[in-house]
């Protein structure tokens, strides 16, 4: 079956995924690999699979914990190979990357965790970074461990607000003092 698009075999597959890994913000999983690579009608899947995994054994790339990484020898490799994918593919990557990049990236700043105390309940740990470094870290003691994910869930969710009602809490404080 003919391929409509500028992908056409494994081997522009491989320059493809490695031109992505070497622009995304952090490790990703599988499924965000595929999304990521699908944006050109020529990528066959069961190619890109293999390819997937011929990058890995090749060293190109890394697999941990079930998310890909680009090594220093697939970046090097990506980086001379490049130039021969169509710049329309690379528009794509470019406008997909930005949308993953942000999800990675807020998942980077925004950190939260639970951990049972030995003597009873649990401690719920949250943190929100900027690019710069530490905004927040809060730290409680919770009766229960559901309490703790659910303060953990609810600062995932809204780490700004948190943040700012903190702020306001402790200015209002000192206001009435």
């Amino acid at each position: 079956m003919a391929r409509h698009g500028f992908i056409h075999d494994k081997l522009d597959i491989k320059f493809l995924i490695l031109y992505i890994m070497a622009r995304v913000a952090a490790p990703i999983d599988f499924h965000a690999l595929t999304d990521l690579t699908m944006c050109d009608d020529g990528v066959d899947y069961f190619e890109f699979a293999e390819a997937v995994s011929e990058l890995v054994e090749t060293g190109h790339l890394t697999l941990e914990d079930g998310l890909y990484a680009i090594t220093d020898k697939g970046r090097a490799n990506g980086a001379a190979c490049e130039s021969s994918l169509p710049y329309t593919v690379k528009q794509k990557c470019t406008v997909r990357l930005a949308k993953v990049n942000g999800i990675l990236r807020r998942n980077a700043q925004v950190r939260s965790s639970v951990e049972d105390r030995p003597e009873g309940g649990s401690v719920v740990k949250m943190e929100l970074d900027d690019d710069k470094g530490n905004l927040f870290t809060l730290q409680l003691f919770c009766g229960t461990r559901e309490q703790a994910q659910r303060m953990a869930q609810g600062f995932q969710e809204e780490p700004e607000r948190v943040y700012h009602d903190v702020i306001a809490a402790l200015l209002d404080w000192e206001k009435n003092r």
